[in-house]
């Protein structure tokens, strides 16, 4: 652990410790316990004492005990020595040896290191971390602060405080917000929330030896919440060391802090027999060749090994097939095989990893706008679960996925109980990992239980404070509530938390065009955009907002670059709404039914049914085709309706498109429950007007429109709008837009 500054007072005695205990000072923080340097009067030593925070685990001062039970388990030199445990309950301590040196932290601010220090360290820290994980005990942890280097050289490994039993029944699992250790040297496994084991270790070793051999870690540039992203979702194996380093030991490296677990070496005495092989030591296979003789005994855990430099580059043949002998075999439980396969490029066909799939699941769901990303995501938890079917994740994304599903696949019942069924299935396997209250939440607002939704949200974020689906979640429910300072207060300390997600800005953008705020809604979608630019609904909302600055051929452009980056019905549906505009009435239909087409767009969403009628209404050929789409989208409505009857935004589309058919008494009951819900949102108003137009109420016409106006919409679009063609030669709506006018230009 670095040290605290050594200004800070020193605390005072505790009456738990023994008196022949002098508290001198402060050292540092360890898993969930202050670390103090102390004097042993009655041996007249110097020693560490860990003691429990205050505030960390009160109830559970027993994990203190458990922490000196497995550090006093270990009989490597490399582990720090026990001596004693004082106090009792949430005052107690542990007494252990104090460590005098540098951390492996202040030993690589100097840059990059030497070859031989760096493969000495390693090769020291993975012989220690062997007689671990034969233990069944893993670090968890293992990172530059934990790893002080004494002045001879000798590595020694602090704060246990994570380890634990591995346990092959477990089905917990970690969240974000759990994890103590350092996301720099967190194998992404981890970061997902898996529970620690050696191959995370070993990932976390792979990553300070290339620290030291490239002078800077990987993803030097990032930090907190974007460097744990770049580390979960970048597959690719990290880039070659430099050319002073042998190729070997570069394969070595690459192979450790491999993305999937399945391809990183099995044990840590994979890593140590890789290490010793470069300088031409023997090898001890963890799996050992046909016909071979037993591996030789293992010298004494107390002896440092020191690695000279070798002499040459390259290696003997005998030792660099041994190597490659390794290497390969991680991959491959039949060693000979895999040395084939290494030797002459054959690829070996890729084994399942759950990681892997977790990973690509997880990706569907954040880029829920590509034309295969639904499919995609049922298909990658899908093959998760036949592996592993106690996975919560997997079955949290899963319902997540059919949650996407329902909404567009004209809102089938049957994808909303899936959804609902695998989130409290996830919900049964693992209800402290927060994807699965995500899930639940998801399907609470889907099922119209708004508030119970947002206590599913907060739940999620009380488990894992920076999830990004939950916080999109959360954000999302204070926009549809128009609690709109709430949800900028959530969306700001989102972006803080993931500065490079397009989710979150798009939500930006969708909050401030329903407050009618187009300036500051551009603005959010343009960065949406820069954020992502394969992104084909930011283009679609960045083309609406356009259009309402009456900004059309800008608007149009938009649309063309989202188009050529991908086909979506969005596009096409807001390419319709510009040709509208422009009273190009044959090419709006023409768009509105790509948007509804099978093949191009989404037959299941209610509102490209609507638009699709609004144009074929002005064609007269097509009038009889305009009440079938109507119909199709009333239809789509009613159970959405149904599940939420307090939404005003649903409820003043119903009123206008059964207005379009002549059902009169029906579209007014509608239209007065959304007035009353939502008085002044801007497109309600407009509805609510074309509504009592078509109704022949030109008096309450004439009156929601002019309320329209004064909260936000743009007048260009009440303008061009022709169903209030007869409306707008009304000497009253005239006599407003120049009392309208007037005001504004003051």
């Amino acid at each position: 652990m670095e040290l605290l500054d050594s200004l800070r007072p020193s605390p005072l005695h505790d009456d738990n410790i023994s008196e022949h205990y002098e508290v001198r000072r402060l050292l540092g923080e360890g898993g969930f316990g202050h670390v103090f340097e102390a004097w042993d009067a009655k041996l007249c030593r110097s020693v560490a004492l860990k003691r429990l925070k205050p505030q960390a685990d009160v109830p559970h001062p027993e994990k203190l005990i458990n922490e000196a039970r497995l550090a006093a388990s270990l009989k490597h030199a490399a582990f720090v020595r026990i001596f004693a445990i004082e106090g009792q309950g949430t005052g107690q301590s542990i007494v252990m040896e104090l460590v005098e040196g540098q951390t492996l932290g202040q030993f690589m601010h100097g840059g990059k290191a030497d070859l031989q220090a760096a493969l000495d360290i390693a090769y020291q820290i993975a012989d220690a971390m062997d007689e671990a994980h034969a233990m069944d005990l893993v670090h968890g942890d293992l990172k530059p602060s934990n790893l002080m280097l004494e002045a001879n050289g000798k590595v020694r490994i602090l704060d246990f405080g994570l380890a634990r039993h591995m346990d092959p029944q477990a089905t917990q699992t970690t969240t974000l917000c759990d994890l103590q250790g350092t996301i720099a040297y967190m194998a992404p496994e981890r970061l997902m929330g898996r529970l620690p084991d050696t191959r995370g270790d070993v990932y976390a070793l792979g990553a300070m030896l290339y620290e030291m051999l490239a002078g800077q870690r990987h993803f030097a540039h990032l930090n907190g919440l974007a460097l744990a992203a770049a580390h979960m979702q970048a597959t690719e194996a990290w880039p070659d060391l430099p050319d002073t380093v042998p190729p070997t030991i570069n394969a070595l490296v690459r192979a450790m802090t491999a993305h999937d677990p399945a391809e990183r070496p099995r044990t840590m005495r994979d890593v140590r027999e890789a290490i010793g092989a470069q300088r031409g030591e023997a090898l001890t296979l963890a799996t050992p060749l046909a016909d071979s003789t037993p591996a030789k005994e293992e010298p004494p855990a107390s002896v440092s090994i020191r690695l000279p430099l070798p002499r040459k580059r390259t290696l003997k043949w005998g030792a660099g097939v041994a190597l490659l002998a390794v290497l390969a075999g991680w991959q491959l439980p039949n060693i000979i095989p895999a040395v084939k396969s290494f030797v002459t490029g054959e690829k070996a066909p890729a084994p399942y990893s759950e990681m892997a799939s977790m990973a690509a699941g997880m990706e569907a769901l954040r880029v829920f706008d590509r034309d295969t990303s639904q499919a995609e995501a049922i298909e990658q938890f899908t093959t998760v679960i036949k592996h592993n079917p106690g996975s919560a994740a997997a079955t949290a994304g899963l319902s997540l996925a059919y949650s996407l599903r329902y909404i567009g696949n004209g809102r089938d019942d049957t994808w909303l109980q899936r959804a609902d069924a695998s989130a409290q299935q996830a919900l049964m396997i693992d209800n402290q990992l927060a994807l699965s209250h995500v899930a639940h939440a998801w399907v609470l607002d889907l099922q119209g239980k708004r508030d119970a939704s947002m206590v599913a949200t907060t739940v999620a974020l009380n488990l894992d404070p920076n999830n990004i689906l939950g916080l999109a979640g959360k954000a999302r429910l204070l926009i549809q509530a128009n609690k709109f300072d709430l949800a900028r207060s959530a969306l700001d300390m989102a972006m803080a938390a993931h500065p490079s997600e397009r989710l979150f800005p798009l939500l930006l953008g969708l909050m401030f065009y329903r407050q009618a705020n187009y300036e500051k809604a551009e603005q959010a979608f343009r960065t949406s955009i820069k954020l992502d630019p394969q992104s084909p609904n930011a283009y679609a909302y960045l083309n609406a907002v356009l259009l309402r600055q009456n900004r059309n051929d800008e608007a149009l452009q938009v649309l063309q670059q989202g188009l050529q980056i991908k086909p979506y019905w969005e596009l096409y549906s807001n390419l319709g709404t510009s040709l509208f505009a422009k009273g190009d009435y044959l090419g709006a239909v023409k768009a509105f039914e790509n948007a509804v087409s099978s093949s191009k767009g989404s037959p299941g969403i209610y509102m490209l049914w609507a638009n699709l009628a609004d144009a074929q209404r002005w064609i007269p050929a097509l009038a009889k085709d305009s009440h079938y789409s109507y119909r199709r989208a009333i239809a789509l409505l009613n159970p959405m309706l149904t599940r939420l009857p307090g939404d005003a935004t649903l409820n003043s589309r119903m009123a206008l498109y059964l207005a379009y058919v002549g059902e009169s008494k029906p579209a007014l009951l509608h239209m007065r429950q959304a007035i009353a819900i939502s008085p002044n949102d801007a497109d309600v108003n407009f509805r609510a007007a074309l509504t009592h137009e078509l109704l022949k109420n030109r008096d309450a016409a004439l009156q929601m429109l002019q309320n329209s106006a004064r909260v936000g919409y743009p007048l260009n679009l009440i303008e061009s709008a022709p169903d209030l063609l007869s409306l707008r030669r009304d000497a009253r709506y005239q006599q407003f837009i120049t009392n309208f006018e007037r005001n504004n230009k003051k």
